[in-house]
């Protein structure tokens, strides 16, 4: 039996040229990404020259919309790049909480033995300030007495800031309470055992419980809300401020709103004469076989940045059209609509207009905001999720404190408001805008 066949077959298949691929990469690229990527491929790339953008356009429509920042183009920075060191950071920056505590246990003049197992536990605590029960189990192993160890633990403890040490969030609020003065008994049984409960609002069981009243429960949440739950916070790093670079500008220029492509901030690519006429003029093979493929890299380049702005601008504009009200100040919600129905208003594939607002920015008169935002679902009732949510924080807002609405409640008054949402839709849309229970919001 043969095992060698012959037979016909017919299928497509859909190849991603490398033309093609570059395309979609560049209309995925953020600000930033697509600004890194024009200097490494003029680098590369002989042909192509880099010329500084013009000034005065940009100049013109800041003094058209003037609330674009003047600093936009020199002083925006990301988070990979060096900022420049502010005065004083690296003296901060020596001011760990371990330091911290090694500077009070110096001061404290201890016993050799103790001072040193104080430093070596200082350096144990994490970022927050507290101690894991684990660390001080292992001096056992250490043959380090208990005596000791507890004497240090103490020690720790006794230091600034108030609650460092803890090996909970109970003991670190007990730290903090005894050394108020006068330090409150109630406060310190409920945040000996009974901090869930509290949590959840239970101050009649707690009240019973304790043998004491509701009041001085409620008076004793009070104290206990003002104590540091992270002795250590204080000295953490605080992040660097990361600034985005908007993609889009949606600005009244001539008393029309438009949309404005904001490529300011990037080099004008163009292809260098020179080697064009080189091209022309060279008799080596070699050398214009690599001309022409530097040169049909350099058109692919330029068709992809201008396909990039095309389909960047008509996203932008649809946004406009669909959220016109919203950007001429008539109100702050969204009206419905996805990106499927946009790419078929627009005859594209949901991908490419996924790719094309990925990761960039719109800057109008309200605000910067991601290009998405304008995306906002549709829900029942014919209104977007961004209105849902609108109304739901709305309602939240004025309900009084001391009855807030359940989420059956808040389905039932924006059912009234036209806009038809299931409990458990309500219970999620609260969660994301980080809205309590009403138990928890109950005052």
């Amino acid at each position: 039996m043969s095992l060698v066949q012959l037979k016909t077959e017919l299928r497509q298949e859909l190849k991603l040229t490398p033309q093609l691929m570059q395309s979609m990469e560049v209309l995925q690229m953020t600000s930033q990404e697509l600004l890194e990527y024009l200097s490494r491929q003029t680098e590369e790339n002989p042909l192509l020259d880099q010329s500084d953008p013009p000034e005065r356009a940009y100049e013109e429509l800041r003094r058209q919309a003037g609330w674009i920042d003047g600093g936009l183009r020199d002083r925006a920075t990301f988070a990979h790049e060096e900022a420049a060191m502010e005065t004083g950071r690296e003296d901060r920056d020596l001011e760990s909480l371990a330091a911290f505590l090694r500077d009070q246990i110096h001061r404290l003049r201890l016993p050799k033995p103790l001072a040193a197992l104080c430093r070596y536990l200082a350096e144990l605590v994490d970022e927050d300030g507290y101690l894991a029960q684990e660390d001080l189990d292992g001096l056992t192993s250490m043959k380090i007495p208990q005596a000791l160890t507890e004497q240090a633990l103490d020690t720790l403890q006794s230091l600034e800031p108030p609650g460092v040490g803890a090996r909970s969030l109970s003991e670190c609020l007990l730290l903090q309470l005894s050394r108020r003065d006068g330090g409150d008994p109630v406060a310190m049984e409920i945040a000996a055992r009974f901090l869930p409960e509290l949590g959840r609002k239970h101050y009649a069981a707690i009240a019973q419980k304790l043998g004491t009243t509701v009041e001085a429960v409620r008076k004793a949440e009070t104290l206990i809300a003002s104590l540091e739950p992270h002795p250590g916070r204080a000295f953490q790093p605080a992040e660097p401020a990361v600034y985005v670079r908007p993609d889009v500008f949606v600005a009244e220029l001539e008393g029309e709103l438009k949309v404005v492509l904001n490529e300011y901030y990037l080099p004008r690519v163009s292809v260098n004469d020179y080697y064009l006429r080189l091209l022309k003029s060279s008799d080596e093979k070699e050398t214009k076989d690599y001309l022409r493929q530097k040169l049909r890299q350099a058109k692919w380049l330029l068709d992809s940045l201008e396909r990039r702005g095309s389909t960047l601008r008509r996203c932008a504009e649809a946004a406009l059209e669909a959220q016109r009200p919203f950007f001429s100040g008539r109100t702050g919600t969204l009206a419905p609509m996805t990106l499927s129905s946009l790419a078929e208003e627009l005859g594209l594939h949901p991908s490419t207009v996924s790719r094309a607002v990925r990761g960039k920015y719109l800057q109008c008169r309200q605000g910067t905001y991601p290009l998405r935002y304008f995306f906002s679902l549709p829900v029942s009732g014919g209104v977007s999720r961004q209105a849902a949510k609108q109304s739901l924080l709305a309602l939240v807002r004025e309900e009084d404190r001391r009855r807030p609405y359940s989420d059956q409640d808040l389905c039932r008054l924006l059912e009234a408001r036209g806009i038809f949402l299931a409990r458990r839709t309500v219970t999620k849309y609260r969660l994301e805008l980080g809205l309590g229970s009403s138990a928890a919001r109950r005052k």
